[in-house]
């Protein structure tokens, strides 16, 4: 009898592992719904560099896939006068302005959205 319930509770463990593993699978489960499509970028076309003179980079820790990447372009990109491009292989953010950059926002900003800028 007792070996019944060791396999009743086994079979059960199993069956849980097995549901919570599809879930993972199809609603994602990485750092940032890895497992999703992929997040627009809201950059604007037909930018001028002309129109940003100001430049600055910043490091950012904490970005592991592409979402991660447009996530963080997308929240620069939504300030006025900020036009930024994100590379994930160097975790760098290259921001232009059109105003001299005010780093303590432009990392506010990164912080915000859910990342580690470098100061």
């Amino acid at each position: 009898m007792t070996e019944i319930i060791i396999i009743v509770i086994l079979a059960g463990l199993i069956i849980f592992a097995v549901v919570q593993t599809v879930r993972k699978f199809q609603k994602g489960g990485g750092c940032c719904g890895e497992h999703q499509p992929t997040e627009k970028s809201n950059s604007a076309k037909g930018r001028r560099k002309a129109d940003y003179p100001h430049e600055i980079d910043i490091k950012i820790n904490g970005m592991t896939c592409s979402n991660c990447a447009t996530r963080v372009e997308n929240a620069l990109n939504s300030i006025d006068g900020v036009w930024a491009k994100v590379d994930l292989n160097r975790n760098t953010a290259h921001i232009r302005t059109k105003e001299q950059p005010d780093k303590k926002a432009l990392c506010a900003v990164i912080a915000k959205a859910g990342y580690i800028p470098e100061h």
